[in-house]
């Protein structure tokens, strides 16, 4: 276990969580802001990645697992991202739809953005936002990010409008946390 909060817990990804990240990341609607569904090798190549991210890093995108069913109902976490000529930490969420518009991502993120911050040596936590994504932006804005810049990003043959959301170490302690790593 990685974290817990009122309703969830967040782990790393297993061979075992296979067809609930399937029913996300090949979900053509879930994955709008990816430009469409992925192909089951795609799944495996994203599962792939996150435990190499947790070997490498540390952190990557986790379970989210619903304490009261056990389901896994999304994945949220932490990974390194580009914008622009800019490596950042981000905070990122991805959510079965079916759970959808129950707080489940703001409440991961959340804790995400905290153990971030108690975590990491880090500055600012970023989350990159399609500008098209709205339900994305509210979640960064929940966290207390703001918008800092715009940038393009290029993915599947297609050219991207994005939002670099981020708050700021500081900014996170005037919100009354406290952060022993970087203080």
């Amino acid at each position: 276990m990685i974290l817990s909060t009122a309703r969830l817990d967040l782990r790393e990804l297993t061979d075992a969580d296979v067809p609930a990240l399937a029913a996300i990341l090949t979900d053509p609607v879930a994955m709008a802001a990816y430009e469409g569904a992925f192909t089951n090798e795609e799944v495996a190549d994203w599962l792939h990645r996150q435990r190499e991210r947790y070997a490498r890093d540390g952190f990557g995108l986790w379970a989210v697992v619903e304490r009261e069913t056990g389901e896994m109902i999304g994945q949220c976490g932490i990974t390194r991202q580009r914008i622009d000529d800019d490596e950042v930490i981000e905070v990122g969420y991805l959510f079965q739809r079916a759970h959808w518009h129950h707080g489940y991502a703001a409440e991961a993120a959340s804790a995400c953005r905290d153990w971030a911050f108690e975590n990491l040596a880090i500055d600012a936590l970023y989350a990159k936002v399609r500008s098209t994504n709205v339900a994305s932006m509210n979640v960064a804005i929940r966290l207390g990010m703001t918008v800092r810049r715009t940038f393009i990003s290029h993915y599947r043959g297609v050219d991207m409008p994005h939002l670099a959301f981020a708050l700021s170490r500081g900014d996170w302690r005037a919100r009354g946390h406290t952060a022993p790593v970087g203080s």
